[in-house]
């Protein structure tokens, strides 16, 4: 199902220098999208500036110029909550996720998307009741941010691979109404649902297990793998084993009107500079949107 109503469509952006995150506006609106997502730092370390020197006044004034008003931010991968082995990694991960909800609120999103950890080795159960525990460590009642844990693809003991696993999730925590979905196309596909035949089934099995409006935001990317892989390869649009007519009918599906969808495909040649790369997001909207 197709719908006519205006389609929320951007990408990952990045956010450095001196312009911070009036930088990311621009590269986002230079896309030609009307929403953006971004780490408030690097993905890799907890080094963060202080979001007073991030730009966001003059970054929100940009933004609004060109009529975006929804930006989503992703949390960092370092944070892992499903660590049982190391009580270290648990607690920095308990620690860093709180303060990543309150930079997330200063860059005025309402969305915080979280890879829901991996449980390295000591099982599923554990690591969901890790999961579980950590979560209920950061969300209060009245929380103005939702966290949105990603489905993942099944790499190594990724949580996340299933929609019972997620499910299982939202059963633990104490303030549920407080979690969402990102549903990532390359990570279901490889974890084995059919998206590029049978979406609408899909879609049927997650509204009947978790519900489909706790999706609050998809990432809208090709696999560079078969299905049910297990590998979580990103490609680019029409390039990979989805294809561009699935995701061009998953943008467009009339159930998710008004959810961000956000491109995190790979850079491309740039044939203007051989030997370096670019970003395909512009062209990648244009196809969609057209």
């Amino acid at each position: 199902m197709e719908n006519n109503q205006k389609i929320i469509l951007g990408s990952h952006v990045g956010m450095s220098g001196k312009d911070m995150f009036l930088g990311s506006a621009k590269e986002a609106v230079s896309y030609g999208g009307n929403t953006l997502m971004v780490y408030t730092g690097a993905p890799q370390n907890t080094r963060r500036k202080d979001t007073k020197d991030c730009n966001l006044t003059t970054g929100w004034n940009y933004l609004e110029e060109h009529g975006i008003d929804r930006i989503v931010i992703h949390a960092p991968y370092i944070i892992n909550l499903a660590n049982t082995l190391k009580p270290e990694t648990f607690s920095l991960a308990v620690e860093f996720l709180e303060k990543e909800l309150t930079r997330s609120i200063d860059f005025r999103s309402d969305i915080l998307v979280l890879h829901p950890g991996s449980h390295v080795g000591e099982g599923v159960d554990k690591g969901i009741a890790k999961i579980v525990e950590g979560l209920n460590a950061v969300m209060t009642k009245d929380m103005p941010c939702k966290i949105a844990l990603e489905t993942m693809a099944g790499k190594g003991s990724e949580i996340g691979r299933s929609f019972e696993e997620l499910a299982a999730i939202y059963e633990g925590v104490k303030y549920p109404e407080n979690l969402r979905i990102c549903f990532d196309t390359c990570h279901t596909h490889d974890a084995g649902y059919d998206i590029r035949e049978d979406f609408d089934g899909v879609m049927g099995e997650f509204d009947r297990i978790i519900g489909k409006e706790q999706i609050a935001v998809f990432h809208i990317n090709d696999s560079k793998n078969p299905l049910g892989a297990a590998k979580d390869r990103h490609a680019n649009l029409g390039a990979g084993y989805i294809g561009f007519d699935a995701l061009y009918r998953i943008v467009h599906h009339s159930d998710f009107c008004g959810i961000p969808k956000i491109l995190e495909t790979p850079w491309v040649c740039d044939e203007e500079n051989p030997g370096k790369t670019r970003a395909p997001y512009r062209e990648e909207i244009e196809r969609l949107l057209g």
